[in-house]
């Protein structure tokens, strides 16, 4: 593979193995849920505006999410703390639970395909899985992804 179709193969295997994921362990729930209580885990409280940057939504496609996830107890509305005429939106700890249990269902649902891997193979993955960390921490609005 040529050095310039690595990135977009990876990212691309990512997508696939998180839709392998989802329809094997049978998760209905649509995926940008799980990426946006992620970026908010790992972020803090966003505004729905910046949710909805960098998630590459709309804002009223954003708002209808984060009602849902509201309903659900996964995330609180309050004012911002900067703000107090703007909303930030919060996980809550139902939905941090939430998220580390669809890491753990994902991972034990992915797991048999990677059964066969050796130490070897196992370290060039757990050192690509470090770089591609390293080089997500931040989105292009600033947020961390």
């Amino acid at each position: 593979m040529n050095r310039q179709d690595v990135i977009p193969s990876l990212v691309l295997s990512g997508y696939a193995l998180g839709r392998i994921a989802a329809q094997d362990a049978g998760n209905d729930a649509p995926a940008a849920q799980w990426r946006v209580l992620n970026l908010i885990e790992q972020a803090g409280p966003k505004r729905v505006g910046e949710l909805a940057a960098a998630a590459r939504t709309t804002q009223p496609g954003m708002t209808r999410l984060i009602g849902n996830l509201e309903r659900e107890g996964l995330v609180l509305r309050s004012p911002d703390a900067e703000d107090s005429r703007a909303i930030a939106v919060a996980i809550t700890n139902a939905g941090s639970r939430a998220l580390q249990a669809w890491r753990e269902e994902f991972r034990d649902t992915l797991a048999p395909r990677f059964a066969d891997l050796d130490a070897d193979e196992w370290r060039v993955l757990t050192r690509a899985a470090e770089i591609l960390a390293a080089h997500t921490t931040t989105d292009s609005t600033g947020a961390t992804a």
